[in-house]
């Protein structure tokens, strides 16, 4: 393994104090839109956003994840019926009554036209393993591993200037034949991508406070 010096900007304290309160402010700024408009986003910003998703860090640098980026309308159509159909499964007989509860006050259903409307659906899956045909080589980590890729690319989605979902609809098996991926894949997250509805609307949710998620010792 060959090692390269680290490339580490020395910055004054007062400009990372600025830096850490710029990022702030921009990523509470990301909100969960479901209201989307059809309104192009170029290539080129998902392209940079999936790069920045996959410089996260891995188990052992095994880079256990793919970016299927979903632009067809054929396609996307596909996907939202098969959704839907996981999703009234889910809201008509396996969730519990305190699920539903809680997702009241987001007043959602198994109808999810955002699948279609979004111009862009980014289908992130987990490599459970290597695919060497010959032999299966194990990846490390794989849930944090691509847990933390998404973090990183939903922050980058927000950097950009779009908006996103994080849908999980459950089981996602769907995707994976859909999609026609390999075996040691299995959707991770679907995320609709693009610009906001000029109508939409998000709840008003609150957040904890600092004090309620820090322990400093």
């Amino acid at each position: 393994m060959a090692f390269e010096k680290l490339k580490f900007d020395d910055q004054p304290t007062e400009n990372m104090i600025q830096n850490s309160i710029k990022f702030l402010k921009m990523i509470r700024s990301r909100r969960t839109v479901r209201e989307f408009s059809d309104r192009n986003v170029p290539m080129k910003i998902i392209k940079n956003v999936i790069k920045s998703a996959s410089s996260a860090p891995s188990g052992a640098n095994k880079q256990p994840w793919h970016f299927v980026v979903v632009r067809d309308s054929d396609l996307k159509k596909k996907i939202r019926i098969a959704a839907e159909k996981e999703e009234k499964e889910f809201y008509s007989n396996k969730a519990p009554d305190s699920w539903l509860e809680d997702l009241n006050q987001f007043n959602t259903d198994w109808n999810k036209p955002f699948l279609e409307k979004a111009p862009v659906l980014i289908v992130v899956f987990r490599q459970s393993y290597a695919d060497l045909r010959s032999t299966k080589k194990k990846n490390y980590y794989v849930s944090e591993s691509v847990g933390i890729a998404c973090g990183v690319l939903l922050a980058a989605i927000q950097n950009a200037g779009l908006v996103a979902l994080t849908h999980t609809p459950s089981p996602m098996r769907f995707l994976g034949k859909i999609l026609k991926r390999p075996k040691n894949e299995k959707a991770f997250l679907l995320i609709p991508v693009g610009y906001p509805d000029e109508n939409a609307k998000v709840p008003s949710l609150k957040k904890k406070a600092y004090k309620e998620i820090v322990t400093v010792i």
